[in-house]
């Protein structure tokens, strides 16, 4: 093994991380404070301090497809969107598959991490860490990868509710919240609504006698199930993320909340929000209509005041005898064991190259692993940093100077500060497919789509038109996988076989080949223009490049 690396966290990125170490023959130790793999992900009756935690019921809002790790995709049989049980399942058959539980140490806590006093020529960590009994160590190390994600902890601005001192009922953060047994009959009210906040109000529904859900500023409702019953983020593709980047603002978020309303009118349900659907992160819920509809669950502007055991809304509204309050108001990111002169966080932000790199630093020898909060899911863009984030730290890739790394963060906080309202959630706000292609350009890493229309003209198709699974950044480069290409061809197999579980004689559909002929032909025609510097060679065997896109055409 060559150079040391800490790793701190064993979640869904500290095991991507170390997987990466091993690829790159550097030498991967993680410190886990707890007994288990999982960090966010692994459910726990009791909340421990400073670690994040869910609720029993929790299901990934992230189809498997989209959220594997690029080089081991989720077995066929397990369903589409995942309880947190499954997704464990998962991660700990990647961390036998890559023999990584020898390199984490359970039960030990980072207390501090600061630079060695020769940093500006070695590069190197002094980390200190404690471990269940209190035995306190110190060790050195090359580099650190830091992931310990953003849900530690949890926002709750009593500040913000004049009077919530006299309430006589039980008020709780999300993080705090399990099971909805204990509530049988009562009156409930939630506060915000974001993914926790939607679920939460929505399983609380099946057994109180009243939910109240609280927004400030409503929200776009998106739905799991998408055309067709097809997972929706997986009919999301690289054509529709171009036309979402060079049309106007206001008019793409005017076709997608068309589409939400169709749907449910959003203003007819008190929901709809006064920003744009493109404005905000936004939540995703498929049974929220349907509580709604039914009276369950009853919609309320933001709370006024607190009364004893009556709640005041902004409206004038009063609901009395209110026995339970959850606040779904997010968290705070911070790190504790850094000292502020390495990482600054204030109000939720801080200043890091890609969302990666402290820009100051002498050596690029620290990373930030998953500090994002993606339009879609956190695994492949974690995996993406941490394949960068190690090729830097060989010395294989460079950063570009602190004055270009601190214009590119200020970039990116105004473009984000332009586009969304000012929350504390959208400080970290990254869009999936720009993301990935943009470290993945980093890395040497991002599909040449354009060149694989000519060269392997279904492959191509496969990646332009259908969704932008992490298998299209194995490909090529650094870390490139055997079995990318066949993980691309076999997605929606794996997609349909978990629900094939009652045999259905249906005849098949009689199909047209005009679409697809026509499709293929305007793709081959953009490719061609895009390389038409390379057609000469094409040219003089005219047959192949026939049997290249006869290929690329389904078969029926």
């Amino acid at each position: 093994m060559g150079r040391r690396v800490a790793v701190v966290g064993a979640g869904s990125s500290g095991l991507v991380c170390m997987k990466c170490c091993l690829d790159e023959g550097l030498e991967p130790v993680c410190f886990e404070s707890s007994d288990d793999i999982g960090g966010l992900w692994r459910f726990k009756e009791n909340p421990e301090p400073d670690r994040a935690s869910i609720y029993n019921s929790l299901i990934i809002n992230t189809s498997k497809e989209m959220m594997c790790y690029s080089d081991f995709p989720i077995p066929a049989h397990f369903p589409n969107f995942m309880h947190n049980s499954l997704i464990m399942d998962y991660f700990r058959m990647y961390a036998d598959h890559f023999q990584l539980t020898k390199y984490i140490r359970f039960h030990t806590r980072v207390l501090n991490i600061k630079k060695r006093s020769d940093f500006s020529r070695s590069g190197q960590w002094d980390v200190e860490t404690e471990n269940k009994d209190g035995k306190k160590e110190k060790h050195i190390f090359d580099a650190v990868m830091i992931c310990i994600g953003h849900h530690c902890h949890p926002n709750v601005p009593l500040h913000d509710f004049p009077g919530i001192e006299t309430f006589k009922g039980k008020y709780f953060h999300s993080r705090d919240y399990k099971t909805p047994d204990e509530w049988r009959n009562k009156k409930a009210v939630v506060i915000g609504i974001g993914n926790s906040g939607g679920d939460i109000a929505v399983e609380l529904s099946r057994v109180t006698k009243q939910v109240y859900l609280s927004t400030r500023r409503g929200a776009w409702i998106l739905h799991r199930v998408g055309d067709n019953g097809m997972p929706l983020d997986m009919l999301l593709n690289r054509v529709m993320n171009i036309l979402r980047n060079i049309l106007p603002f206001g008019y793409v978020s005017s076709i997608g909340e068309k589409q939400l309303n169709s749907r449910f009118n959003h203003s007819l349900y008190n929901l709809k929000p006064k920003h744009r659907l493109f404005s905000q992160h936004p939540t995703v819920n498929d049974e929220l209509p349907n509580r709604i509809l039914s009276g369950t669950v009853q919609v309320k502007p933001n709370i006024r005041r607190f009364h004893g055991s009556s709640i005041e809304f902004d409206d004038g509204s009063i609901v009395d005898d209110v026995d339970l309050v959850v606040f779904a108001t997010g968290y705070k990111f911070s790190f504790p064991f850094l000292a502020s002169n390495v990482v600054t966080v204030s109000e939720n932000q801080a200043s890091l190259y890609k969302y990666v790199f402290p820009p100051d630093l002498d050596r690029p020898t620290l990373a930030i692993i998953g500090l994002v909060q993606p339009l879609g899911a956190i695994m492949p863009i974690s995996e993406m940093q941490a394949r960068w984030a190690t090729r830097v730290f060989k010395g294989c890739l460079k950063l570009p100077t602190s004055a270009d790394m601190q214009r590119d963060i200020k970039s990116k906080q105004e473009a984000m500060a332009k586009r969304y309202v000012t929350s504390q959630r959208h400080t970290i706000q990254v869009d999936y497919i720009d993301y990935m292609d943009e470290i993945a350009d980093l890395l040497g890493v991002r599909p040449r789509i354009s060149r694989l229309l000519l060269t392997d003209p279904r492959l191509g198709l496969n990646l332009l038109l259908g969704p932008c699974t992490p298998y299209q950044y194995r490909l090529r480069g650094p870390g490139k996988w055997a079995g990318a290409r066949k993980a691309i061809f076999t997605q929606w197999e794996r997609v349909t076989q978990p629900m094939q579980t009652r045999p259905c004689n249906d005849p098949d559909p009689q199909r047209s080949l005009k679409l697809p002929l026509l499709l293929s032909t305007a793709v081959v025609g953009f490719a061609t223009y895009y390389n038409r510097s390379s057609l000469p060679a094409f040219l003089q065997d005219p047959a192949a490049l026939l049997d290249r896109m006869k290929s690329s055409l389904p078969t029926y």
